[in-house]
């Protein structure tokens, strides 16, 4: 079945069935290969994407509930040549370390400061409590978020 959806700003059109994972058409269909498969049981936050804004685990969203509706990924934030502040925060800070964990992290980040610029240091933390790290570097992951927030507050673009 032809499902379309918008995938990081542009309409795409998948062949897949309606209960296939969101997260397989996107790496699969769609060669987005950011998104990674943790779990697959909604519990390390690895798949995470934006639904319409919103975070979802993309491991177990049937890709048949995103028909006409908004999903982006961490390939949609910014580029190598123009990272979005969220991402030059995480390189700044030396936020990641093996990295697998980062682009679910990066999206939760976003929702917050989409819907909250100013967010409380435990604010930050209750965004980015569903996702699982085992690198170690929780506190520097709480300061990339914290410093990308002041970015843009302070008029850079996003």
């Amino acid at each position: 079945m032809d499902i379309a959806f918008t995938v990081n700003g542009e309409a795409r059109q998948v062949g897949a069935p309606e209960t296939a994972s969101l997260l397989e058409v996107l790496r699969n269909h769609l060669g987005l290969m950011g998104t990674r498969y943790g779990c697959g049981l909604e519990q390390c936050g690895c798949c995470m994407v934006l639904v319409d804004g919103q975070p979802a685990y993309a491991c177990t969203r049937e890709v048949g509930t995103v028909a006409g509706r908004t999903v982006t990924t961490v390939e949609g934030l910014g580029t190598a040549d123009k990272p979005h502040p969220l991402q030059q925060a995480f390189l700044d800070e030396q936020a990641g370390q093996c990295g697998y964990c980062l682009s679910g992290i990066l999206m939760s980040a976003k929702a917050l400061l989409d819907r909250n610029p100013d967010p409380s240091r435990g604010e930050v933390v209750e965004a980015l409590d569903k996702h699982l790290c085992r690198c170690g570097t929780h506190q520097r992951i709480l300061r990339a978020v914290e410093r990308a927030a002041a970015t843009l507050r302070n008029g850079r673009p996003a």
